[in-house]
């Protein structure tokens, strides 16, 4: 135990040492970018503020030779200031009215640049939206904690021996939180609100250094593609299947096609968008970043209706890293065609997750495009306080024909709000000018629809236990029968090695696979890329399927829609060729055709548990033959 200790304490030391190095490099900048400052006249100003630890420095123009003022964070206290223009404001502040600025600038300038006065004891700041002022409130907590920092070296004795300073009990302290370093080491992650259990998951000894790992590599504002991120935090599948958890509730959509009003269809599309967001894994997990050239595919079947809905995706680029994605269900008269570029970008102590780009549904029997966007993720807590995963921003589902439209505001909470803050969504569908319905509640919960005529209120989702059990089962090809570059099967050793908690070895089996890539890329050198089974449209600037069939279905003619080698096809009465598929699915779990194939839906790690199915249902999935 003695020895133990002492080992802790050393690695404690080691640690601070090495964080206090990287604080006091002049080169690190937690965060820049433009901001709005408001001066003693009540006009604004549109300055270049640096964020470094300790300090917040202000320039003219992005280069240094325009200095204004430096802010000396560890006199200040920091609150979000409500604002009725755009963008989002927060305030910097002397508690006691004394003044926030430095007496000199980082070159020893006296002068500052000439601008409009500025205030001596405060400031206040407008950034352009609010994802960007919640960033840098993210990343003027971490300054702040980090502020007596700049102190250390003058009141450490000793050569690089932080372990006697007060501050040096500062430096630790915050270490422990941000790394979560503890005998009794936990990470602790905010449950839904769907009424789960607290999520609390152990980090090992060993993913602790990963850990550390991790932070030497990010800068802020950086692109968290280019990390290379600890296999610990990974969930273990990849980014194009876990685009495909908004399809557990594909029977919404089927539903849809058959109302009869445009708002109708719209309220059951808004209800099946909000489907795609409960389904989490447990705690803060990221999934692979996909492969080029990598394949996903799968299949949920409708007993109501005796049809089935397909899914298939493509990484279609990696720099920049997009997935294209193509879902089909002609006998039910909907498909879904789009394409997602993941951008991440950390900002100190939170990162964003920003999914660019749309999703085109079409109802097939209608004509009806409803064109789809995605809220961003925000997480924060990344090195110290509790972390925490919210959606943010304004998302539209807006049909051009009908002139219905949705919009919807993912909310982040507050900077002072309580629990009841978190989750929270609002907003209209409107037909032109008309507002027909207002919407709030929570994400991940309930949320509810309120007639505007008639002020009636309905829930229209609420994701508890009795929707939970009408999820859709998914179908997906065993993996010894899939190809070499379809997901399951490419990262197969990465995922065994993380159920296994053998986080080195999942870490060289990733390894081995981003090597394999970055060679092919060498190899290539600079021949273009060319999908399998999507098409770039320059006109459009979108990703196509190249097999897109969206005829109405035809009961006379069509007999069977199915997937085979990621081509979804139909079986029609008039060709000839024998195909030993059968129309119906009760009959197909007592007979297998030749060369098809079934798996039970796989466990992901869902926040709500769900199990792997016990009996094999047969699929209209088929291997290459």
């Amino acid at each position: 135990m003695f020895v133990q200790k002492k080992n802790y304490r050393q690695e404690k030391k080691r640690v601070a040492k090495e964080l206090f190095s990287a604080l006091k490099d002049p080169s690190v900048v937690i965060m820049s970018n433009w901001l709005k400052i408001r001066g003693t006249l009540k006009s604004w100003t549109k300055l270049w503020c640096i964020l470094k630890p300790g300090i917040l420095l202000i320039y003219k123009t992005p280069g240094s030779d325009h200095w204004v003022g430096t802010i000396l964070l560890n006199a200040c206290k920091l609150i979000e200031r409500p604002s009725k223009k755009d963008g989002f404001c927060f305030k910097l502040y002397h508690p006691l009215d004394k003044s926030i600025w430095a007496m000199k600038g980082p070159k020893g300038e006296s002068v500052g640049s000439i601008t409009q006065p500025l205030p001596s004891n405060y400031l206040i700041f407008r950034a352009a939206s609010e994802s960007d002022g919640r960033c840098w409130m993210d990343a003027l907590e971490l300054a702040l904690s980090c502020s007596s920092l700049s102190k250390m070296s003058a009141k450490s004795g000793r050569d690089g021996d932080l372990s006697g300073s007060s501050e040096s009990s500062h430096i630790l302290q915050l270490l422990q939180i941000s790394l979560h370093q503890h005998t009794a080491e936990r990470v602790h992650i905010r449950c839904n609100a769907a009424g789960e259990a607290s999520q609390v998951e152990t980090v090992s000894e060993e993913n602790k250094g990963l850990i550390w790992t991790l932070l030497k590599q990010l800068r802020p504002g950086m692109d968290l593609s280019k990390v290379v991120l600890p296999t610990f935090i990974l969930e273990p599948r990849s980014f194009l299947d876990k685009l495909s958890d908004y399809y557990y509730h594909a029977d919404l959509l089927s539903q849809a096609v058959m109302e009869e009003s445009p708002y109708s269809r719209m309220k059951q599309v808004l209800r099946w968008y909000l489907s795609g967001f409960y389904k989490k894994p447990k705690g803060l997990k990221k999934p692979y970043n996909p492969i080029l050239g990598e394949m996903f595919r799968c299949c949920w079947l409708h007993p109501q209706t005796d049809s089935c809905t397909f899914y298939i995706a493509e990484q279609v680029s990696h720099h920049p890293p997009v997935s294209a994605f193509y879902i089909s269900n002609r006998k039910d008269g909907f498909c879904i065609t789009g394409s997602i570029l993941a951008k991440s970008k950390f900002y100190g102590n939170s990162l964003s997750a920003i999914l660019d780009g749309k999703a085109r549904l079409l109802f097939l029997t209608r004509d009806e495009e409803y064109i789809i966007t995605m809220p961003y993720a925000h997480c924060k807590g990344i090195l110290y306080g509790t972390m925490t995963l919210e959606l943010g921003g304004k998302i539209t589902i807006e049909c051009e024909k009908t002139q219905c439209y949705t919009e919807i505001e993912y909310k982040l909470k507050p900077f002072l709000g309580s629990s009841c803050n978190v989750n929270q969504i609002s907003g209209k569908i409107r037909m032109g000018e008309d507002v027909l319905a207002t919407v709030d509640g929570h994400w991940d919960s309930k949320v509810h629809l309120t007639e505007k005529r008639t002020g009636q209120q309905e829930v229209l989702w609420n994701p508890g236990p009795d929707i939970r059990r009408q999820r859709l089962k998914r179908q997906v090809v065993q993996v010894d029968q899939q190809e070499a570059f379809e997901s399951e099967r490419l990262w197969q050793h990465v995922t065994r090695a993380i159920s296994d908690k053998d986080q080195m070895r999942a870490t060289q089996e990733k390894f081995v696979l981003e090597e394999a890539q970055r060679q092919e890329a060498r190899e290539r050198a600079e021949r273009p890329w060319n999908p399998r089974l999507f098409t770039f449209n320059t006109d459009t600037n979108e990703w196509h399927y190249k097999y897109t069939d969206t005829k109405p279905w035809d009961p006379e003619r069509c007999l069977l829609q199915f997937e085979k080698d990621g081509v979804i096809q139909t079986k029609e009465k008039s060709r000839r060729r024998s195909f030993s598929y059968s129309q119906n699915w009760a009959a197909q779990q007592k007979v297998s055709p030749t060369g098809s194939y079934s798996t039970p839906e796989p466990n992901h790690e869902s926040s709500d548990n769900e199990g792997q199915s016990s009996s094999h249902t047969q699929t209209q999935l088929h291997s290459k033959s």
